[in-house]
């Protein structure tokens, strides 16, 4: 059965909003986090612990292979200045490096959403809450 405000009490209206002031997101707050978007911190916070570890992932992978093409242009220009097998190493850092920004553009149009749909569970779930923990009627009423 899904509960919505209207089955609450004025005093369990206040204690849902108070709960929902504590716990919600916020969407600018998400935003601010989207600027550090490769890393997947703003997923991190909509607690979308999957998605966030494979893009803090594939950002580590970006660096790793940035670094290993970076020491490898290096050893070339000693050894064999004519060699071109660095390079290899940069088509990865390339691909990843765009999927990455994809998706963090895609995130940024499906923040919104994001936040809204974590927000309206968390109200869900109090609004639950709140009624499962309501006193039996006439419980507790002195005659």
């Amino acid at each position: 059965m899904n509960m919505t405000k209207s089955d609450l009490t004025t005093t369990e209206l206040l204690l849902l909003n108070s709960e929902m002031n504590k716990r919600e997101k916020s969407l600018g707050l998400a935003y601010l986090m989207l600027l550090a978007g490769h890393l997947g911190v703003h997923r991190f916070y909509l607690k979308r612990i999957g998605t966030g570890v494979i893009q803090l992932c594939l950002f580590f992978l970006v660096i790793l292979f940035y670094i290993v093409f970076a020491i490898s242009v290096g050893v070339e220009s000693v050894e064999s200045p004519d060699s071109m097998y660095s390079f290899f190493f940069l088509i990865p850092v390339v691909l990843l490096a765009i999927a990455l920004t994809v998706w963090v553009i895609v995130d940024a149009c499906l923040l919104p959403g994001m936040v809204r749909k974590w927000n309206a569970e968390l109200e869900q779930s109090l609004i639950a809450q709140i009624i499962a923990h309501r006193s039996p009627a006439g419980f507790g009423m002195q005659r």
